[in-house]
């Protein structure tokens, strides 16, 4: 089964992709992971896609299904994969696609977790993280037994720039620019799935595997 989570910045699809891929003993691949193996290892992939990035430029997204078709290729992707973080736009979805179509292959499941931007915010303007082990908390649905100090380590907590509600705004902007419009290419693929994300985290893991299952 090749599954793809979809969702915004914020909407969970990391932390169900990850217990997706335990339930169903299944990869979870990013591309983030992708690139990092491939450059601490100095791989002749890893090695192209470093060259961009050096630069500061965008990984084609040619390069980018090269480094994601040699991870799907491995061993433990025989039964199938999930896809986090990629594709998120749809020349990228229409490149992975043909890689895949010359493999007679074909992605089963694109999960879209929906939540509404003002949840997103209110979320992730909650998180709070260690400055020393990284930890994280949440003010409301998993705060510290110390406001502002971390139960593991005892360091300050901090809220990084990225989780401050101007910021995340502006990340859900680009995501309904770049990447919503993968919503309807996976509807007329016949592939595409919808969760209330607002549910708890237990019951969003429900909810998609009976989808799975249906």
């Amino acid at each position: 089964m090749k599954i793809i989570m979809l969702g915004a910045p914020g909407a969970g699809k990391g932390t169900q992709a990850i217990r997706l891929a335990e339930e169903l003993g299944l990869p979870h691949i990013s591309t983030g992971d992708i690139f990092r193996y491939n450059i601490k290892n100095n791989t002749e992939l890893g090695q192209k896609a470093k060259a961009y990035m050096d630069k500061g430029q965008l990984v084609p997204d040619e390069l980018t299904v090269d480094l994601l078709l040699d991870r799907v290729a491995k061993e433990d992707c025989e039964n199938g994969y999930i896809l986090d973080g990629y594709p998120r736009t749809i020349p990228q979805a229409e490149v992975l696609d043909k890689a895949l179509a010359e493999k007679n292959e074909k992605i089963d499941y694109a999960v879209n977790i929906a939540v509404p931007d003002e949840n997103i915010i209110n979320r992730m303007g909650g998180r709070r993280t260690c400055t020393n082990c990284g930890e994280t908390y949440h003010i409301v649905y998993n705060a510290p037994k110390v406001e502002g100090i971390c139960d593991r380590c005892g360091a300050p907590l901090i809220q990084r720039e990225d989780d401050k509600p101007e910021t995340v705004a502006s990340r859900l902007n680009v995501y309904h620019e770049m990447t919503e419009p993968l919503e309807n290419y996976y509807k007329e693929s016949g592939v595409y799935v919808e969760v209330d994300g607002t549910q708890t985290m237990d019951e969003v893991f429900a909810s998609i595997l009976a989808l799975l299952k249906d």
